[in-house]
């Protein structure tokens, strides 16, 4: 039933897409930005790349709150009935509207509360290039 729900929400969303070009240019340019801007502590040129992914999280987190409410508030999925159905449809629907791709639902906890969404392709790093001494 989760399927099916994807696949109609897909249908009858009058959700425009976003180009996903946008998107990963400006991810690459934030990463990049990140990676000048925060360096450690006493040096003028050494990247703090713990520091560039946990901002990168960060803002990661709040932009994912952002993108699910305008999911929600333009494709009238109305409600799921339990956390599979939720992941079916974020996976299938939000993720296909926002960076063209669906990821595979995956990792779910013993209790049923958490999962993780696996993607087969990455397009946030097609733009990102990182210093030698970040890899």
């Amino acid at each position: 039933m989760a399927s099916s729900k994807a696949a109609r929400i897909g249908e009858e969303s009058r959700t425009e897409k976003i180009n996903t070009e946008v998107v990963t240019l400006t991810y690459g340019t934030i990463v990049s930005s990140l990676c000048r801007d925060l360096l450690l502590p006493n040096t003028t040129s050494t990247t703090d790349y713990p520091a560039v992914n946990a901002e990168l999280d960060r803002m990661g987190y709040n932009i994912g709150l952002r993108l699910i409410e305008d999911f929600l508030a333009k494709s009238n999925t109305g409600a799921c009935q339990n956390l599979r159905e939720t992941a079916e449809v974020i996976s299938k629907t939000g993720f296909k509207i926002f960076l063209n791709i669906t990821p595979v639902v995956s990792g779910w906890s013993s209790d049923g509360r958490s999962f993780g969404l696996v993607f087969e392709e990455n397009p946030l790093a097609d733009f990102v290039e990182l210093p030698d001494d970040g890899r």
